[in-house]
């Protein structure tokens, strides 16, 4: 019995120690940037109705949300996805503001998974919504935040790429298929069995056209080269004006300079019944699944009774974490922690030296020495936990500092330290 109370449920895990102190400098980099951007903090409950999150919204199926219910009996859910709480939070709060909206924020979300699949049920985001601007402009911004935010989090090499479902609902227009037909296709695309999709489609009446766009689908990706090859094989407008918002945005981001983090794949389909037009996801190595997500959803914020086109993104901190620590990027700046270890009758002196240093921005633990533990065992416990210095009060006078990385001791005054600017 005591044995299980020291383990976790399945899909959730400790963070102690360096990995999460380098994870909350992490979430503090990007919070930084997301400010510059002029991003407003929000802060949503942990739980809500769960009507807020339900599949019209675009969040996870119903089966795969921790649902409880209060004593009204009312179902609440914890938040499988935060947009739609940033959502609701900005109909209620700013229902008559026209001119754009910025809102930044950081929590945990829940997704019931299937076990066995090596995912965490428990998962950090960061992440901004822009509310009120339906520009290319915005798209651009947005993408170029994402850039700076992934730069922040340390990571040198990414990549994000760019779809809009727009294209593809413009040649299933053009089709003129059923939307069940649709829907196999899409899920042919996303699960990028081309082969299936060409067998597939071969025995569907379109144009011979689409039907080329449809099976070249796997070669839609790329620079923005590409883009004039997708707008070849369609003449429908609502297409045409997808690609061309898309080479819109591509010159926007090239004014930011970051348009070699940028690169096109038509073939990302993901959320397709919840984003209404161009969708973007970070990669970079170490990690099977994408650091960051975001896209247009335009429609989100009329189901909670303001019409307003949105776009947002969020990054997933443990994938990036995990990236981080296999691309050897989570090393932590040197410390200047230091310990001060005294006898009670130094106490007066050692806490006065401990108060000094703090002041002086100086990380400090204060340790009563006891009569248990030798010296070595001080040391050996500083070297474990990352502390640079040792102030180890000998007497009422004396003071002997051990350099734990050097290895070397020095015996100075306690007047000398009590004194001196910068200890």
């Amino acid at each position: 019995m005591k044995e299980t109370l020291l383990h976790t449920p399945e899909g959730v895990r400790d963070i102690y120690g360096k990995e999460c102190e380098l994870k909350q400098k992490v979430t503090s980099d990007i919070h930084h940037v997301l400010h510059l951007y002029s991003y407003h903090d929000i802060e949503t409950p942990t739980f809500e109705y769960f009507n807020i999150f339900n599949m019209d919204k675009g969040s996870a199926p119903s089966n795969e949300m921790y649902k409880f219910f209060d004593r009204n009996n009312n179902t609440l859910v914890l938040r499988p996805d935060m947009t739609p709480s940033i959502a609701r939070c900005a109909a209620k709060y700013f229902a008559t503001e026209e001119l754009p909206i910025r809102l930044s924020y950081m929590g945990n979300s829940f997704i019931n998974a299937p076990q066995h699949q090596g995912k965490l049920n428990e998962i950090t985001q960061i992440g901004c919504e822009l509310i009120n601007d339906d520009s290319s402009a915005a798209d651009a911004e947005m993408i170029a935040c994402a850039v700076d935010c992934l730069k922040a989090a340390g990571l040198k090499e990414f990549q994000i790429e760019v779809s809009t479902v727009d294209y593809f609902k413009g040649l299933m227009e053009e089709a003129g298929v059923d939307d069940e037909t649709e829907e196999t296709i899409r899920d042919f695309i996303q699960m990028k069995n081309f082969f299936g999709l060409t067998e597939y489609i071969e025995k569907l009446s379109m144009k011979d056209s689409i039907r080329k766009a449809l099976s070249e689908f796997d070669l839609m990706f790329g620079g923005p080269e590409m883009l004039e090859r997708a707008a070849s094989f369609t003449k429908n407008q609502r297409a045409l004006d997808a690609v061309e918002r898309m080479k819109k945005v591509y010159n926007a981001v090239s004014y930011y300079g970051y348009e070699q983090y940028l690169s096109f794949d038509l073939s990302m389909l993901n959320g397709y019944d919840y984003y209404t037009g161009i969708v973007f996801s970070g990669y970079t190595y170490g990690t099977g699944d994408a650091v960051l997500k975001g896209g247009r959803y335009n429609n989100l914020l009329s189901q909670f009774g303001k019409e307003a086109p949105s776009i947002g993104f969020a990054i997933y901190i443990d994938e990036l974490m995990m990236a981080l620590s296999r691309q050897h990027l989570d090393e932590l700046p040197e410390t200047n922690q230091v310990l001060v270890i005294y006898q009670i009758e130094d106490q007066c002196p050692a806490v006065s030296f401990g108060a000094k240093l703090r002041a002086d921005g100086i990380q400090c633990e204060l340790i009563r020495k006891s009569k248990k533990h030798e010296l070595e065992e001080y040391i050996s416990y500083s070297e474990r936990m990352g502390i640079a210095t040792i102030y180890h009060f000998e007497s009422e006078t004396e003071v002997k500092v051990y350099d734990v990385q050097k290895k070397t001791e020095e015996l100075v005054t306690v007047a000398s330290l009590l004194t001196k600017e910068n200890a």
